[in-house]
């Protein structure tokens, strides 16, 4: 048992119910084994403040709170859960911030619930981008608020996004009307380890606390190929080439091993000093035991196949492949191996590592049983159009033969990236239960057409594009040129 763990009062009264020496003490507290006294008070010591992570596991804690919800009944449109299911004529019944049920035109409505009438239009789980860089790239994009590279070392696995975060970033609210009410925040990619990213939801907040997601697991962005060699190679220092890349990780991992299997010994025993933190090893060990999660920024097919022998090696599993433009050579692997990949449609060619693609990228990846092909943005203006890349996908899978629902289809940008993000329990799809993230759209988010009409988060009303009451604005926004203009009839706001 560590006493060194325990605070105040409970110290003292379970190391007396763990020491039959406190039963026959005298008044003195002696027993006549002073040095038994000793080791007590030695072991009741506490490590000082933040000097243990397992003391404050939380130190940044989120304060989100939602925004005003109202319990509702969303009737009369096409309903994809994100699921696999595609229901006409459908109702989601949503009851303080949660679904409490989806269904055709029976499903009962609760008393009291307001009915929102979606008739001739398409409801879907809220989109979700797995890859994105707001608030650390935000706007405007001046040298002072590029916030997203700590590119001073090839291990910078110490800093956390959240950081960096400015969220009054303008391009919040342009996603936003885009249906994106979840998003992972991630560091650049300059670094092997370029630090923590972080899961927040799409609500106008002043704080980083205000929205990041609570009980989201970390994500790790480790990077391979050309943006780790080519930064530090043109510095004339290690790692330079590919082998340079995977002996950084390889030396890494070990020197985590090393960390973690320290303070667990301490933990055990109590013996020695404590060792000292390290919050570059603190967050690999985090990989080590499973609480952070690997986001592997990784273009190539045999590179992708390198790095999964690196996990192996280690003993931690890689959650998701991020770009991944040569997915689908690796398609079974990635799937048996139970790794998303993050991908876009159409960018490719901007580099060598970019240039082996196909549209049908995400069509081929989800092809495989157990697969998780995901959409992502990676860019503050694709991520307003996450339905259009998908499209793209659904039709270039369609193009060579594979015939993909688009009720299926639908969870490359909703349940997938929440898989993704290893928040799958909590949203990604309309499911009983689930956080009421809900997006109406004017149209089937498959056609270029479609705009996001209203967007619930947790239930609660966080876009209308009928209304300029729910179509916030950053303190950037006001007073700019154009600002209040409308365009083709749609006021300013309502992207």
């Amino acid at each position: 048992m560590r006493l060194q763990r325990l605070r105040g009062a409970s110290l003292a009264a379970l190391a007396c119910v763990a020491l039959t020496a406190c039963a026959t003490t005298g008044s003195n507290g002696s027993n006549g084994d002073e040095s038994a006294d000793n080791g007590d008070a030695e072991a009741a010591e506490p490590l000082a403040r933040g000097l243990d992570a397992a003391a404050n596991p939380d130190p940044f804690p989120s304060t989100y709170r939602g925004l005003p919800r109202e319990n509702m009944a969303i009737v009369g449109g096409t309903v994809f859960t994100g699921a696999g299911q595609r229901i006409a004529d459908g109702v989601v019944i949503v009851t303080d911030g949660r679904v409490a049920a989806v269904g055709g035109p029976s499903t009962a409505i609760p008393a009291g619930h307001r009915r929102v009438d979606a008739a001739g239009r398409f409801v879907t789980p809220g989109v979700i981008d797995a890859h994105s860089h707001l608030g650390v790239y935000p706007s405007p994009g001046v040298s002072g608020m590029s916030d997203g590279n700590e590119a001073t070392q090839p291990n910078t696995a110490e800093v956390w996004a959240e950081h960096s975060l400015w969220p009054q970033d303008p391009g919040f609210n342009a996603a936003r009307a885009g249906g994106v009410t979840t998003l992972q925040i991630l560091p650049g990619s300059a670094n092997l380890f370029g630090g923590r990213g972080v899961t927040v939801r799409n609500v106008p907040s002043v704080t980083m606390q205000g929205m990041k997601m609570p009980d989201a697991p970390y994500g790790l962005k480790m990077a391979c190929g050309e943006n780790p060699s080519r930064v530090y190679g043109g510095r004339n220092s290690s790692p330079a080439t590919g082998m340079g890349n995977v002996a950084g990780y390889r030396a890494a991992f070990i020197a985590a091993r090393e960390y973690k299997a320290k303070w667990d010994k301490w933990r055990e025993d109590g013996e020695g000093s404590p060792p000292t933190r390290n919050l570059e090893l603190e967050t690999l060990a985090g990989v080590l035991d499973g609480s952070v999660l690997i986001q592997n920024h990784c273009y190539r097919a045999d590179e992708m196949a390198v790095m999964i022998d690196v996990a192996k090696e280690f003993g931690y599993r890689i959650t998701a492949f991020h770009h991944a433009i040569e997915a689908y050579k690796v398609a079974p692997l990635l799937a048996r191996e139970g790794i998303c990949a993050d991908m876009w449609t159409g960018w490719w060619g901007f580099k060598m590592e970019a240039l082996d693609a196909v549209e049908a990228n995400a069509a081929l990846v989800d092809a495989q049983p157990n697969s998780c092909a995901v959409i992502h943005s990676d860019d503050a203006e694709l991520t307003q159009r996450l339905n259009q890349e998908a499209a793209a996908a659904l039709a270039a899978g369609r193009r060579i033969g594979m015939n993909i629902p688009e009720e299926r289809a639908i969870g490359w940008i909703t349940l997938n990236p929440a898989r993704s993000l290893g928040i799958a329990d909590q949203t990604g799809s309309l499911e009983a239960g689930k956080r009421a993230d809900v997006v109406i759209w004017s149209a089937n988010p498959f056609s270029v057409y479609a705009r996001a009409d209203q967007v619930f988060i947790d239930g609660g009303l966080a876009f209308d594009r009928f209304d300029p009451a729910y179509q916030p604005v950053s303190d950037f926004e006001l007073g700019q040129p154009g600002y209040g203009v409308s365009a083709a009839n749609v006021t300013q706001g309502a992207r």
